[in-house]
């Protein structure tokens, strides 16, 4: 049997993003800029030069997801559409400088303290998210609310307990003086793969968050142009019964068409992003159901949290793409009931300017026929005349002829056949002429 060519390479697809492996205690720092789209081999060839930096094989080509280690610390990078995440991972025995070292407070160290300095302020991109992450190990006390209020230096945070009691997590969502946002999570009773599926859930969480608020300035930056087009366009709309005239007709499609181009080009502007923010807002949601949280006493769930501060932006966003749509329906029905106006008025101005032109060809029909019945008198005036001298040139040779009664005899014959004849060229004329056309 012989293998489909892209068989091992679709199969493979469903693993492209495995979960970490993490063993608890753990420091990380999770960190997401803002690249554009077709910018992964720029990222690559970053990654690659810290990986010469630590003896490590560089990325390939088609890579879009790593988990290096490199000894004191490890690292997983992911190439999205638009956007690449470093997560830095350092266990707490591996950081430390000594034993005591697991019992600093969270948020006293960057997970990143391994990593070159140079290397971490040339990462190409601008940052979106900057979070870490302290992960206390099941020997850990679970921390109470004042020592929370400590850790995150504000009450401003969410927190539940996540997969099925497994673990605790607590997160503010607000970027600190420092300009880092704080992630802490107590490892209840978690395998390692479980750990680093709840990390990375997380971690998700406020990263598509972020990506999806991309769209929200573009909202609110629209919404005066789309108040202001959809007030030029009911001022068409009310015009349009009252204007008659073809050239009053044109000017408002004229109009029409300008705030048509203006509409569809928000549109093509304004598309990917809002659909961008539809579909990060939906991972976000599948992510808060994948944690399948619990409540903690008088906190917030991430639910609640993001249905309360993300969704109202998301529907801002959803609005305006709406109105966006609804604008570009109306113009184009107020752009077709127009366009039609002005095709009637345009054929009953064609059917005018047909019957004028039917009247002018009966008027060119009857004088031709006058002057058809004028070329026959003046045709047989001269014929005759022949006549007459030819008469009078045979009287005197002789022959006898009335030169004085030949022409009058001649008159009746010569305008028939003269009658006859223009008859009969007209005939040809038009036949040749009803060919040709046909």
């Amino acid at each position: 049997m012989k293998d489909h060519p892209l068989r091992r390479s679709l199969n493979d697809e469903i693993h492209a993003r495995p979960y970490a492996k993490l063993v608890t205690p753990l420091r990380a720092l999770h960190l997401a800029l803002l690249t554009g789209e077709g910018t992964g081999a720029r990222d690559r060839e970053h990654l690659a030069r810290l990986c010469a930096e630590f003896g490590r094989p560089p990325p390939r080509e088609d890579d879009i997801h790593l988990l290096l280690d490199f000894g004191t610390f490890s690292l997983r990078w992911e190439r999205h559409t638009e956007f690449s995440s470093y997560t830095f991972y350092v266990a707490q025995d591996q950081g430390a400088e000594d034993p005591g070292a697991q019992e600093v407070p969270p948020f006293t160290k960057l997970a990143t303290e391994p990593v070159p300095q140079a290397w971490l302020d040339s990462l190409p991109g601008e940052v979106m998210v900057a979070t870490r992450v302290e992960i206390l190990g099941p020997e850990a006390p679970e921390p109470s609310y004042d020592e929370l209020l400590a850790f995150f230096g504000h009450d401003a945070f969410c927190g539940a307990v996540a997969v099925g009691g497994g673990a605790a997590a607590w997160m503010d969502f607000t970027i600190g003086p420092n300009g880092f946002g704080r992630l802490l999570i107590k490892d209840r009773d978690l395998r390692p793969r479980q750990t680093g599926r709840l990390l990375q859930r997380l971690l998700e969480i406020d990263t598509y968050r972020m990506m999806a608020l991309l769209a929200l300035p573009l909202a609110r930056r629209l919404g005066p142009q789309l108040t202001d087009a959809g007030r030029r366009l009911l001022e068409v709309a009310c015009l349009m019964p009252e204007v008659g005239e073809l050239e009053q007709q044109r000017g408002l499609l004229g109009d029409l068409t300008t705030l048509s181009g203006e509409i569809e080009q928000t549109a093509s502007v304004s598309g990917y992003r809002f659909a961008a923010a539809k579909a990060y807002h939906a991972l976000v949601l599948r992510r808060i159901e994948e944690l399948r949280e619990e409540r903690l006493e008088g906190l917030q769930t991430f639910g609640e949290f993001m249905d309360r501060r993300l969704s109202p932006a998301m529907r801002t966003c959803e609005a305006t793409r709406d109105r966006i749509d609804r604008l570009s329906r109306r113009l184009t029905r107020a752009g077709q009931l127009l366009r039609t106006r002005v095709e009637i008025e345009l054929e009953a101005q064609n059917q005018d300017v047909l019957a004028r032109m039917d009247r002018r060809a009966r008027l060119q029909l009857r004088l031709q026929e006058t002057v058809e019945g004028l070329s026959v008198a003046a045709i047989t005036y001269y014929v005759v005349g022949l006549v007459a001298y030819a008469a009078k040139a045979l009287k005197v040779s002789g022959l006898p002829l009335d030169a004085d009664v030949a022409p009058g005899i001649a008159i009746p014959v010569v305008a028939g056949l003269v009658w006859y004849g223009v008859r009969r060229i007209r005939r040809l004329v038009v036949r040749e002429g009803g060919a040709s056309g046909g």
